[in-house]
């Protein structure tokens, strides 16, 4: 009986992970053809295969195609040529029709038996007719997909505040969730300008500190409570997380003094589960 393993894959170097079943020999980092709802792709095993029976799926999955040939990864290389092309061709034929949508990229199936134009767009654009002009010029089946502002930032790719390349277009397989609370429990400063990323959307790294900022804070004594310090009854009015340190109203001005010289209840601490300190 062959052995079924479970295969994890990527079409991007931080894209989101697809997972097919498998009885081939293959390891991480091997190319793979596999059958997606676009059509044949080129994937890379992301990591070694696992044993299918250990997981719960619900859904069966679909098989590995293939491991990729020399021929599979030469046509892939070309039509990442002809796609820069195809997409320079596409503008111009968009141009000649009153619609209002901005192409962002363009990628062909493996096979090229489709081509997929990405675009933005802040309307709902009818292109019918555009649609009947690219069928005819590409000679192959026509997807026009919208993309949202941080889709567009993670195709295109730039340079963030910090100096390093986007988190979306590097290391991000998936967007998660961001919020205003999450820039709001680090106590920054809200500026949506300055905590907005390129897409104009509230910048992703927002959340790499957030479940940390809550666990410690927990050790904190909430803004506004009133603490012991010195043996006298004074009100918290800041937090310095990083450098354990409370910012204190005093009979002498508002002063930073270290976590350890004040006490208060620990039932009452700033982290978001109030009620019971955390155990250790």
């Amino acid at each position: 009986m062959e052995e079924i393993k479970l295969a994890s894959v990527k079409f991007k170097s931080a894209g989101k992970i697809y997972y097919f079943s498998t009885n081939l020999k293959l390891k991480k980092d091997d190319r793979v053809v596999v059958e997606t709802a676009r059509g044949l792709e080129l994937g890379e095993i992301s990591q070694e295969l696992k044993d299918i029976s250990e997981f719960n799926l619900d859904t069966e999955l679909k098989k590995i195609v293939r491991k990729a040939t020399k021929k599979d990864i030469e046509n892939y290389q070309k039509n990442v040529k002809d796609a820069k092309q195809a997409l320079v061709t596409c503008k111009e034929i968009v141009s000649r029709y009153d619609v209002n949508m901005q192409l962002t990229n363009c990628e062909y199936t493996l096979d090229k038996a489709k081509v997929i134009f990405m675009y933005t767009s802040d309307d709902r654009v009818d292109f019918r007719e555009l649609l009947k002009e690219l069928a005819v010029v590409f000679k192959c089946r026509i997807e026009l997909r919208q993309i949202g502002p941080r889709d567009k930032a993670k195709v295109i790719g730039g340079i963030g505040t910090c100096g390093l390349p986007l988190c979306c277009s590097t290391l991000l397989g998936e967007f998660n969730g961001v919020s205003i609370n999450m820039a709001k429990n680090q106590m920054l400063a809200i500026n949506i300008e300055k905590i907005s990323g390129a897409c104009g959307r509230l910048m992703c790294c927002l959340k790499y500190e957030d479940e940390i900022y809550s666990l410690e804070k927990e050790r904190f004594p909430k803004i506004g409570s009133r603490v012991k310090y010195q043996d006298k009854d004074v009100k918290v009015t800041g937090l310095n997380v990083i450098n354990d340190l409370v910012k204190i109203e005093t009979n002498n001005g508002i002063v930073f003094v270290g976590l350890e010289e004040i006490k208060f209840d620990k039932n009452n601490h700033a982290g978001k589960k109030n009620g019971k300190p955390r155990s250790h």
